[in-house]
C-alpha cells in the first residue's frame, strides 16, 4: 500500500488544511516512509505469539468499597463560602 498524493488532499481537507504543492508532495513521501516501516512488523515470525488487547497485563487497580463516616456537617460548612439552614448556599443559575 502507498500513499498518493490525492490521499493527501483528502485528509487535509478532511483536518481543513491549505497546503502547497511543495507541503503535499513532502508529506506523501514522508507518509510513504512510515508505511515502508510500519511494513517491517510483517517480517516478523509471531506464529508462538499469543494475540493482546493490550501489550502490558491490565488488572483492576479499584479499592474495596469500605463504607467509613463522613465528615460532621458542621466541619463540612467551614470551608463554604455561604451557608444557610445547614446547606452550602450558591449563587442562582435559573432566574
Amino acid at each position: 500500500m502507498s500513499i498518493t498524493i490525492k490521499d493527501v488532499e483528502h485528509v487535509a481537507k478532511l483536518a481543513r488544511l491549505e497546503l502547497s504543492e511543495q507541503e503535499k508532495q513532502t508529506f506523501t513521501e514522508q507518509m510513504n516512509a512510515i508505511l515502508k516501516y510500519a511494513e517491517q512488523l510483517n517480517e516478523l515470525n509471531t506464529d508462538n505469539v499469543e494475540p493482546t488487547s493490550h501489550p502490558v497485563p491490565l488488572v483492576n487497580v479499584m479499592r474495596e468499597d469500605v463504607s467509613t463516616p463522613s465528615l460532621p456537617i458542621d466541619k463540612v460548612l467551614l470551608n463554604a463560602p455561604d451557608e444557610e439552614e445547614g446547606q452550602i448556599k450558591v449563587p442562582a443559575v435559573l432566574e
